[in-house]
């Protein structure tokens, strides 16, 4: 018995899909993409590990102090500039600032995660197809803060596969593959 489905792609092609896919189902805003019953079973292997990974590493971090050096801005949020030998300068503020130092193990775990999925950047409706005001979102950080939290007293099961109907160009099974 094979241990996954070929999907009909080369292996490139497949692990691309299943990143992407995988990617798509953490990104999205309600927690739901629809796709093939084959690729769903799939995808939920891998989403799976996922949470299992972050629920098991999500509190494995230390607050720490750090000073950063922050340019200084006007109210127009434009950076504060002052001439220093003939040449304009940015004036920097030292912070203090409190930040998540990831243990070792937590470190491992972000980094195996990321292995999986795409970087992805949010564009505000308004200015869609203009590169302003994007920002790129850190899934990452999601599946620690906002996901795993939800999961931590269950033991696996963290998606469902709930059957839509045949598609009707090639009357492929589709489902929606969700989180619980």
């Amino acid at each position: 018995m094979a241990k996954y489905r070929k999907l009909g792609r080369t292996s490139s092609q497949r692990k691309a899909l299943l990143r992407g896919q995988v990617t798509a189902l953490v990104a999205s805003k309600d927690g739901r993409i629809i796709t093939t019953e084959a690729r769903a079973k799939e995808v939920k292997k891998i989403v799976e590990g996922l949470i299992a990974l972050a629920v098991k590493e999500k509190d494995n971090y230390e607050m720490v102090k750090v000073t950063a050096k922050v340019p200084r801005k006007d109210k127009d949020g434009k950076r504060v500039k002052e001439v220093k030998d003939g040449k304009k300068v940015t004036v920097y503020d030292e912070v203090e600032k409190e930040i998540k130092k990831d243990m070792p193990s937590r470190l491992h775990a972000r980094r195996q995660m990321l292995k999986v999925l795409y970087s992805v950047t949010e564009v505000p409706e308004k200015n869609a197809g203009k590169k302003r005001n994007t920002k790129e979102i850190d899934l990452v950080a999601k599946l620690f803060d906002e996901i795993a939290p939800k999961y931590v007293g269950r033991n696996g099961g963290y998606t469902r596969i709930i059957k839509v109907g045949q598609r009707k160009g090639d009357g492929a099974m589709q489902v929606v593959l969700e989180f619980v």
